[in-house]
């Protein structure tokens, strides 16, 4: 498996390629295809029940404020097309009403929280612009600059979101009635809990000013990747500012030649996956907004709102899953999740079904082929991996995911999304083996960054 990867990339369509393997799976086959499962999740949102609850969903949402947002940024990077066409422009209306709900707040009001918390602006800021360059799920950006020159990012909470966000968490118990109906795990107590506290935390920006500082040291003179600093002194209760990062959008990225994707694409991979393996913490809110082309080529990331920390065991944990999948052994996959509490061994879950749904939701980690990640597929696993009802999946719905373990798989999927939206082209699993079983990296930006790690 050390070996070096032939050259060549898959046909950049819908279709994800095989799993290249001599060993049969408990009389599934020799060879599965079932990355993504592009066609099933097709099936899933073709059932008018699943058209009715997701419905449901947005309706209750519309009354949100900012978890709804964060909803619908979420489901940018998802694939419409993989919706029915005659409900596919009902849907692309819904998630807008989602996506598009940031409020019109005139500076004026703005202005007003930013002096409550720091006092009058031209203290801190030498020029402000007073039009936002982006807005976030609970507030909006500004470009400004300090008194001693440097151009930085001001985020600023809009006015009473902090009240709109905690009446986002008590709605969550409705919420949870409507997701019983496609997958019950998500209506635990537990997860509804760390669902809360990780959103909650969004409106923590000394906090989030913290942790910034804390990932942006960690990547200081790293040769490919960036993180702007929080200025901590001029970081309150509902302004945050940041480094300013000039540099070309994702969707300025998405133009780039294949070659230069590719190479972007295994950053995102090492910072939003690998860091969690690596590092045991990791960035819950992968999105295109949050990833930016800064002006010396590096990549950077911003947004630190979702950062979160995990215990090793339980980052051990999620790796020994993935190495069970990826070796094929089902028992060990199967054992390992009954003893978690995560399935139930009397509802009539098979390991068979428990490897192949592994697959289909994280098998990109685990295909030893350079594969490329389209929009389609990375849908169709998000689809698969949130609602299980395909055929061979039915048992899965009555799984429990840990709480601990929701939003490192958030993080997974809306990578693998994010990387849809790029259509990046890798041996991912040659990445994965890094932390999958510490091996040294096999990729030029892999030993570059050894390199710089080592000091050399």
């Amino acid at each position: 498996m050390a070996d070096r990867v032939p050259g060549g990339r898959l046909v950049r369509s819908g279709r994800l390629g095989r799993l290249a393997t001599g060993q049969a799976v408990r009389g599934v086959g020799a060879r599965l295809s079932m990355i993504g499962r592009t066609e099933e999740a097709r099936r899933v949102l073709a059932e008018r029940s699943t058209l009715a609850t997701a419905q449901q969903v947005v309706t209750v949402l519309g009354s949100m404020k900012g978890a709804a947002m964060k909803l619908g940024q979420m489901l940018s990077v998802l694939d419409v097309d993989l919706v029915p066409e005659s409900h596919r422009e009902l849907f692309r209306t819904k998630l807008a009403e989602l996506r598009d709900q940031a409020p019109a707040v005139p500076f004026a009001e703005m202005l007003k929280v930013i002096e409550d918390d720091l006092g009058p602006p031209a203290r801190v800021f030498a020029d402000f612009d007073e039009t936002p360059i982006a807005a976030a799920s609970i507030g909006q950006v500004y470009r400004a600059r300090l008194h001693d020159g440097r151009t930085v990012a001001v985020k600023v909470q809009y006015p009473g979101v902090d009240r709109a966000v905690h009446a986002d968490m008590r709605n969550l118990e409705m919420l949870s009635k409507l997701w019983k109906s496609m997958l019950p795990s998500a209506a635990d107590n537990a997860v509804l809990d760390e669902i809360s506290r990780n959103i909650g935390n969004e409106l923590d920006y000394p906090r989030e000013a913290r942790t910034q500082h804390r990932v942006a040291m960690r990547y200081r003179g790293h040769p490919f990747i960036t993180v702007p600093d929080s200025i901590e002194e001029y970081c309150a209760r509902r302004v945050l500012v940041t480094e300013f990062v000039e540099g070309g959008t994702f969707q300025q990225i998405r133009t780039l030649p294949d070659t230069e994707r590719d190479r972007l694409g295994e950053l995102i991979y090492r910072f939003y996956i690998s860091s969690l393996f690596c590092d045991n913490e990791f960035c819950g809110d992968p999105h295109p907004g949050n990833i930016l082309l800064a002006a010396d080529g590096r990549l950077a990331f911003v947004d630190f709102g979702l950062y979160d920390r995990m215990d090793p065991l339980h980052v051990d944990f999620e790796r020994a899953c993935l190495r069970a999948a990826g070796e094929h052994r089902a028992r060990d996959l199967y054992e390992a999740w009954v003893g978690r509490g995560i399935i139930d061994p009397d509802v009539g879950v098979t390991a068979e079904e428990c490897l192949e749904y592994v697959w289909a939701a994280t098998g990109w980690h685990l295909l030893d082929e350079r594969i490329t990640i389209t929009p389609e597929v990375a849908t169709g696993a998000v689809i698969l991996a949130v609602d299980p009802r395909a055929a061979q999946f039915k048992g899965m719905r009555q799984q429990l995911l840990p709480p601990e373990h929701v939003f490192s798989r958030r993080a997974d999927l809306f990578t693998f999304a994010v990387l849809g939206q790029l259509r990046a082209t890798n041996n991912w699993h040659r990445l994965a083996r890094e932390w999958l079983y510490h091996e040294d990296p096999v990729t030029e930006i892999g030993q570059a960054i050894a390199k710089w790690r080592a000091g050399l």
